[in-house]
């Protein structure tokens, strides 16, 4: 078997390992329309994403951030299970990537609670670890942090590591970390947007990213030049 190409992998979750856009783009547009009468569409939500949500909200009404906070959180769990959906691929890609000695986890913006909520709606919580999350680090992506104390609780110099999600924010810490990113494009980033923070690669398909994790050949279609 080939061996990976990084013996230490660090996942993005919304996005990347779930598709839990969805609910997330519902869970803001029903808390802005119960705090503020007001509606939001999809590339105004989806562009939040990736970032902690408090801060988000704060960012965007400091006088009813917590409000819009909490009635997003309220509704955002009630309807969880009803809402998140699987992508196709990826419990086999973590299964692979275990059993060629990866050694895979979770650095997400994401409560450690909601993190693993999400994991096991889609099946997948007993192949994969939260090792970072939103109550680990003051500092949150696009700030190195949260990759940087991932790393240190696994033990690995980040330079040997390597970071994978949907967002801009997760190429961009990743760099900061001083670790090689890779882009998806099945989540909230938009391809041009992603191939702008210079990924390691990009890529449109579980199957193509597992190739390459498990130190398949390089790709060229789909890798910015």
């Amino acid at each position: 078997m080939t061996a990976p190409r990084w013996q230490t992998i660090f996942f993005d979750l919304d996005g990347t390992l779930a598709n839990t856009i969805p609910l997330i783009v519902a869970s803001y547009q029903h808390a802005f329309r119960e705090v503020r009468g007001e509606e939001i569409d999809e590339p105004r939500a989806r562009a939040w994403i990736g970032r902690p949500l408090l801060a988000a909200l704060l960012e965007e009404d400091p006088e009813r951030g917590h409000d819009l906070d909490r009635t997003y959180r309220e509704w955002n769990l009630a309807n969880t299970e009803r809402l998140i959906q699987r992508y196709a691929g990826v419990p086999e890609m973590l299964e692979a990537l275990t059993s060629a000695g990866a050694k895979v986890h979770v650095v997400t913006s994401k409560r450690r609670e909601t993190a693993r909520l999400a994991l096991a709606g889609v099946g997948i919580d007993h192949l994969i670890d939260v090792v970072g999350a939103l109550e680990d680090t003051t500092r949150h992506k696009p700030d190195a942090e949260p990759l940087l104390a991932a790393s240190r609780v696994v033990g690995v110099d980040p330079s040997t590591a390597v970071y994978v999600g949907d967002a801009t924010v997760d190429i961009l810490a990743a760099r900061a970390a001083g670790m090689p990113g890779i882009a998806v494009t099945w989540g909230a980033g938009e391809r041009a947007d992603l191939e702008a923070t210079l990924p390691e690669a990009v890529f449109d398909d579980v199957d193509a990213l597992t190739a390459y994790l498990l130190g398949g050949t390089d790709v060229t279609a789909g890798t910015p030049e």
